[in-house]
């Protein structure tokens, strides 16, 4: 069984800072029913900000409609279900939060999926699921919503990317080859998008501890290796990784883009 967190080690996110200039910002998140994505969705919620997120795990992301409404959300978040495979819905869905929002000024690309695999049982269609599941959504959801910010003449775009494909391990290259990629969209874009003000960052969590990681890949050999390898030994959770993305979304991140910044205990 794997060891569930301590409730006395879980960050108390009362304490955490606020940013005025979130308040009623207009935020976009990809895959925000769970893990980090949820958290993300909730820490803008708490801010004050108007948020919309897409996913395909309808009873998930219903929960966490609700957790921001128990923990007194002034804004109860947009949820619109979307299979990201699918970018004509995703198209609309930015769309349809455009109207709603009254424009948005926040993307934050975060769906992703990391499923183990080898590279001797890669097909080509598998190839080419893990590369759309990671990375082509993040490319059609900026072209969806940067108009919006550059009209605006302002904006932040946060990738979420990961650390794997640093790590010199082969059970998931499609992942991880998918996410080296993320970084490459955000230096490109940054170029594109700054004259008009619009910030394009990274950010890259280590083993950020989520219900999923830990029912399918958690291990005590695992875990003891990563604490190895981390200069903090304590586990990331996700609430302590939403922070970035929040700092690079307020105007206090206002100077930062074409950066990548580890959220990973100092892992790496």
């Amino acid at each position: 069984m794997p060891a569930m967190p301590d409730p006395a080690e879980l960050p108390d996110v009362e304490n955490y800072a606020r940013y005025p200039s979130l308040v009623d910002r207009t935020v976009f998140v990809t895959g925000g029913a769970d893990g980090i994505g949820a958290a993300i969705v909730r820490n803008f919620a708490r801010q004050g900000s108007k948020v919309a997120f897409v996913d395909k795990n309808v009873e998930y992301a219903e929960r966490n409609v609700q957790a921001c409404v128990d923990a007194g959300a002034a804004h109860t978040p947009r949820f619109y279900e979307v299979d990201l495979l699918d970018i004509e819905a995703l198209q609309a869905a930015c769309a349809q939060a455009i109207d709603d929002l009254g424009g948005v000024t926040v993307l934050v690309n975060n769906a992703a999926n990391d499923e183990r695999h080898t590279w001797d049982e890669m097909t080509v269609d598998y190839w080419n699921d893990r590369i759309n599941v990671n990375l082509r959504h993040y490319f059609f959801a900026i072209q969806a919503l940067a108009p919006n910010m550059i009209e605006g003449g302002t904006g932040s775009i946060v990738n979420i990317g990961s650390s794997s494909y640093m790590m010199q391990e082969d059970f998931f290259p499609g992942y991880a080859i998918a996410k080296s990629a993320v970084e490459g969209i955000t230096r490109t874009m940054a170029r594109t998008f700054g004259p008009s003000n619009v910030r394009v960052n990274t950010v890259l969590p280590g083993w950020c501890v989520t219900e999923r990681q830990l029912e399918k890949w958690w291990s005590p050999e695992g875990e003891a290796g990563t604490m190895a390898d981390q200069a903090l030994k304590k586990r990331i959770y996700p609430d302590e990784f939403a922070q970035m993305v929040l700092f690079l979304a307020a105007d206090d991140g206002g100077a930062c883009t074409a950066q990548s910044f580890m959220v990973d205990g100092g892992r790496f």
